[in-house]
């Protein structure tokens, strides 16, 4: 019988900046079950000041006092291992619920950052209220925003021989994918590296765009329910989920044609194992009924990902699919 745990973030649950291998788990469960984490966003230099009367989590601030950045900006809470993943097996992310922590989040704009480096020289930060009754963000000139919360990072450890890894950078372990699909209901695969797998998540956002254009998103505070499953043997080569409607393959690539035409592979591929139909055929249905949609173009490696409906998975005749 699956087991619920809790795994709030504090200075001792979290990783500022990297996903690694050598960080020990915080918390290790049995494969299926369920685990809420808690986590905060922003640096010391996000936080609102006190006049603009909004409330910061009193562990964002311990943790903040006590750990450490690294090469990242993201505050990660994890890991969380999975008794028994191996190398080679995959971890299967339902994720159950995103909830709204706090009453404000935050956008950046960094000279020589985003998709436009050249164009605004200057920083600049702006904080938001948030309603979660409402669910929606009020932007300063008085424009309300309908909230959809997700983690933009969500990653397991990488392999050893990559050594410590930046959050900033998205790669095959997952970690800031910034998809704004991956809201609760759906369902994230990622590869197993490590024993245990070593999955862990931060980088709040309460809503974004697809691309993220001009840094960040909203970013707020977050907590998430997981379901957390092995496949053994799945030989996963990079993320990809599944939503109620859809399956969605994702690449990382500094060149967002690279990224584009990964992207497009893996969908020809999982198509053919859940249909048996022929690379051509698979193709095809790309060309008719597929989405390459930009996922973000601001961190180092941008994303491409790959939306297919599932009513086009039906198999051919005598053909029962994988």
């Amino acid at each position: 019988m699956s087991a619920h745990h809790t795994l709030p973030c504090t200075p001792a649950t979290v990783h500022w900046g990297y996903y690694d291998g050598v960080v020990p788990p915080a918390l290790t469960i049995q494969s299926g079950d369920t685990v809420t984490i808690t986590t905060v966003s922003g640096a010391e230099t996000m936080l609102p000041p006190p006049a603009a009367g909004f409330t910061v989590l009193p562990e964002h601030r311990a943790i903040l006092a006590a750990t450490s950045q690294g090469p990242g900006p993201h505050i990660l809470t994890g890991p969380v291992a999975v008794e028994g993943a191996q190398p080679g097996d995959a971890l299967k992310v339902d994720i159950l619920d995103v909830g709204l922590r706090q009453d404000w989040g935050y956008n950046l704009t960094r000279p020589l950052g985003g998709a436009l480096p050249d164009d605004f020289p200057n920083a600049r930060i702006i904080h938001l209220a948030i309603d979660a009754a409402r669910k929606t963000a009020r932007m300063p000139w008085g424009l309300e925003v309908p909230l959809a919360p997700f983690f933009g990072c969500m990653g397991v450890a990488p392999p050893t021989a990559w050594g410590r890894q930046t959050s900033v950078v998205p790669r095959a372990f997952g970690g800031n994918i910034d998809n704004k699909e991956l809201v609760a209901g759906t369902t994230l695969y990622l590869p197993v590296f490590q024993p245990g797998g070593l999955f862990s998540i931060g980088d709040g956002h309460a809503a974004q765009g697809h691309g993220e254009v001009n840094l960040t998103a909203i970013e707020t505070s977050l907590s998430g329910t997981f379901r957390l499953s092995i496949l053994r043997d799945a030989q996963l080569a990079r993320p990809r989920a599944e939503t109620s409607s859809d399956v969605i393959t994702m690449a990382f690539d500094p060149d967002l044609d690279q990224a584009m035409t990964t992207a497009l592979r893996d969908m020809i591929v999982l198509i053919g194992s859940l249909t048996g139909l022929p690379r051509e055929d698979a193709y095809a249905l790309c060309s008719i009924a597929a989405d390459l949609t930009v996922t973000q173009v601001v961190n180092g490696s941008r994303g491409i990902h790959c939306k297919l409906p599932r009513w086009a998975l039906q198999p051919p005749a005598g053909h029962q699919g994988a």
